[in-house]
């Protein structure tokens, strides 16, 4: 079952109370998100991104995963 943008959102939301999150897409499939976080500060790329795809819950663990691609942006804030 395809997820929305919404529906990302607020998972990533949950994790990131303070960011500035953008989620992009219309097929509920193909997603892209921007993630902009203070807790990012002095992490290299992959932590950063592990800890977006901790916050979205397994959605996109293996084959039958909900979200099949998600193009991330992450970074602290300027």
């Amino acid at each position: 079952m395809p997820m929305h943008a919404r529906e990302i959102e607020d998972l990533l939301r949950a994790s990131f109370p303070d960011a500035l999150i953008r989620v992009e897409g219309e097929d509920g499939v193909h997603m892209s998100a921007m993630v902009v976080d203070e807790s990012f500060r002095g992490k290299n790329r992959v932590q950063q991104q592990r800890a977006v795809y901790a916050a979205l819950k397994g959605k996109m663990d293996g084959a039958n995963g909900e979200l099949h691609a998600l193009a991330l942006t992450t970074k602290a804030p300027d």
